[in-house]
Formats: C-alpha cells, sequence, structure tokens
C-alpha cells in the first residue's frame, strides 16, 4: 500500500510558473497513468499561458479564487469547483486570491510535455 502525507512533500515550481507539492507521481510513488499534485499560486500571480500535448488535467479547487482560461473561454473559479482541461487546450489560471488547488494529471505530469506560444 503507497500512503504518502502531503505535509511530507517538498514543494517545487512547475514550467507553467506554479508551486507543486506532489502528492502521488512518478517521483514517489510507483505510478504509472496518472498524477496528483496540490498547487498554490499567490494573489495576483498566473500560471503562464500553456498546453500539454499528451496529459489531460483536471483541477479542483480547493481554496480561493480565480479566472480560468481554456482555450479562450474564461470563467470564476471557487472552492469545490472542478475543469477538464484536455490534452492541447490552451489554459491559464490567474488568482484573485491566495489559491490551492488539486491538480490531477494522466499521463502523469512531465515539464516536457508543457508548451507555450
Amino acid at each position: 500500500m503507497e500512503v504518502r502525507q502531503l505535509s511530507e512533500q517538498k514543494p517545487f515550481t512547475t514550467k507553467d510558473g506554479s508551486t507543486i507539492r506532489s502528492v502521488l507521481d512518478l517521483s514517489n510513488a510507483p505510478v504509472e497513468q496518472q498524477s496528483l499534485a496540490e498547487a498554490t499560486i499567490a494573489k495576483g500571480n498566473a500560471t503562464d499561458r500553456h498546453y500539454h500535448k499528451v496529459s489531460e488535467e483536471f483541477y479542483f479547487l480547493l481554496e480561493g479564487e480565480g479566472m480560468m482560461e481554456l482555450d479562450g473561454e474564461t470563467r470564476l473559479m471557487q472552492p469545490g469547483d472542478a475543469v477538464v482541461i484536455p490534452a492541447g487546450a490552451w489554459h491559464q489560471i490567474a488568482a484573485t486570491s491566495d489559491l490551492r488547488f488539486l491538480c490531477c494529471c494522466a499521463p502523469p505530469y512531465s515539464h516536457e510535455d508543457t508548451y507555450f506560444d
């Protein structure tokens, strides 16, 4: 049984500029098909607009609010909201207050699968 405690995971900055702590991924568990991380973005900051050629993502907001842009459509995200980000979809989230959310990627997140303008 693989169990990880979030508080024991070291944060790092992803290629898009968010700070994440891996909950379960290739770096800390025998994961093959997906990854789960907690992401944080401070109020007034945003991820760089990007897409993933291979990975599909889910964002699930835990705390704060942010403006989510997905392929040109924008929506305010609040705690309890979840969004599907298909592979190939341009996206960005901007924090209107301090944000904390879960990010699930399938296949697992990798810097190499993150592309910019």
